[in-house]
């Protein structure tokens, strides 16, 4: 009786760590229309950081939804991914956005030519006042912000849009899962 107890327990244990592996893999995805974007409410005292291009040479992530399909749950239970592959692909209408381990680099892709910017707040789990990385280089780039979060904690992504002329935020929006600063899950 208790050996049957024990393999359920395994059993649950198990399906549930290859469905959080599953969830982390997969990117969100919400296209909804322009004319659906509602302002978003930020907290007060969220820093605004102005993203900058890419180093010339960065392999940066593909701004194509096909891209970034879901890779196996064996491959997602590895140590830990390539030091430039980018965690936590996020998208919504008009921006896309993943998390670098290597360097703690934050990616925001404009993907929608609407006279508004990318941006991709980063949240942790740790307590670290919220920021958003915001890409205003124009549709078809990305642009990075190079941050420096701690190792032993993890970080969430929040993808939507930025109107510069009002500084005003709006959704449709997307959230990541947590992903481990360290890269390894």
């Amino acid at each position: 009786m208790r050996e049957n107890w024990r393999i359920k327990v395994s059993v649950v244990a198990g399906v549930s760590a290859l469905a959080f592996s599953a969830l982390m893999a997969a990117p969100a995805v919400a296209d909804e229309a322009a004319d659906s974007l509602q302002e978003v409410q930020m907290p007060a005292g969220v820093k605004i950081v102005e993203g900058l291009a890419p180093v010339v040479g960065a392999d940066a992530p593909s701004l194509e939804p096909e891209a970034d399909a879901p890779f196996s749950a064996a491959a997602a239970a590895k140590a830990a991914p390539a030091a430039n592959t980018c965690l936590g692909s996020t998208a919504a209408y008009g921006s896309k956005g993943c998390f670098q381990h290597n360097g703690d680099i934050v990616w925001a892709g404009d993907t929608q030519k609407d006279g508004m910017s990318a941006a991709v707040g980063v949240y942790t789990d740790y307590g670290r006042a919220a920021e958003v990385c915001i890409n205003k280089l124009g549709v078809n780039t990305w642009a990075t912000c190079n941050k420096d979060y701690r190792e032993t904690g993890n970080v969430r992504l929040r993808v939507f849009r930025y109107d510069g002329d009002t500084g005003k935020f709006y959704q449709p929006e997307s959230w990541s899962g947590w992903i481990p600063v360290d890269g390894k899950y």
